[in-house]
């Protein structure tokens, strides 16, 4: 267990931030050439290798990444051995066959393709950290409604750095896949065992990275009048439950793993 420092020399830390002028669109205009090609694909170069110091820059830009009291509840398992990443493919394929089976109706990707994904980072959190964050322990139900939120704010920390290491790995030269069905308990059971993860951290997400096996594309977006509003809620813009439900049974699926040119 690593000692943990309690004093702070608040001039270094000060001296860290480097912002540009407010206004400046240099570093703006760079950053979004990466949000913008920061693609996903589900097949990968299967005889790339990445380089160790790869792992390294991707990994500090998730260390960098804010959370909720400074938590920080993220821990990221890189996988490199093909066996390992064989077996944890093999679950996806087998639960991808059971939605089927199940006539989920749900557009489910490929999930071969994780086991030849060069980069390979198994995302955990240890979900005791929401007691970092307000939560009573008192057993009622206000302290139920705290832990909940609690949770919350855990997931969307862990999510803030997961993401901040696809835009480090698109800054790269990367394409990317964001891997997050793993929330069902046989997902654990499954793949802790498979990277020696205790039972008390939790896999959140699977981060995959390489070159593409075929040439990616950008999927369609939402235009932006119909996802921001200006000092109010714009209702001309918002979904009863039979249109959400409609969009979901019939729409859903042209849209999902399309780009805008092929929306039908």
């Amino acid at each position: 267990m690593s000692e943990f420092t309690s004093a702070v020399d608040l001039e270094a830390a000060e001296a860290e931030i480097d912002l540009p002028e407010i206004g400046d669109l240099t570093r703006y205009l760079e950053l979004m050439q990466t949000i913008r090609n920061r693609v996903t694909v589900r097949k990968f170069d299967a005889d790339y290798t990445v380089p160790d110091e790869h792992y390294e820059l991707i990994l500090e830009a998730a260390r960098h990444a804010p959370s909720g009291a400074n938590a920080q509840p993220w821990q990221f398992v890189i996988v490199r051995d093909p066996a390992v990443k064989q077996n944890i493919s093999d679950y996806f394929v087998a639960e991808q066959r059971f939605r089927a089976k199940a006539k989920m109706k749900f557009p489910t990707p490929d999930y071969r393709g994780l086991a030849t994904a060069p980069g390979f980072v198994v995302v955990c959190s240890d979900m005791r950290w929401v007691n970092a964050f307000p939560v009573l322990n008192d057993g009622s139900d206000l302290d139920r409604m705290y832990k909940e939120n609690a949770e919350r704010i855990l997931l969307q920390s862990v999510a803030a750095a997961t993401m901040s290491a696809h835009l480090a790995a698109a800054a790269l030269g990367y394409n990317v896949w964001w891997v997050t069905a793993i929330g069902q308990e046989k997902a654990q059971e499954e793949i802790r065992p498979l990277l020696n993860i205790p039972e008390e951290i939790s896999v959140l997400d699977i981060f995959l990275f390489g070159p593409p096996a075929a040439k990616p594309y950008k999927r369609w977006r939402r235009p932006t009048e119909e996802i921001v509003h200006w000092d109010k809620y714009n209702r001309d813009y918002f979904m009863s439950d039979s249109e959400l439900d409609d969009w979901i049974r019939n729409r859903r699926h042209r849209v999902m793993y399309k780009d805008a040119s092929n929306v039908d």
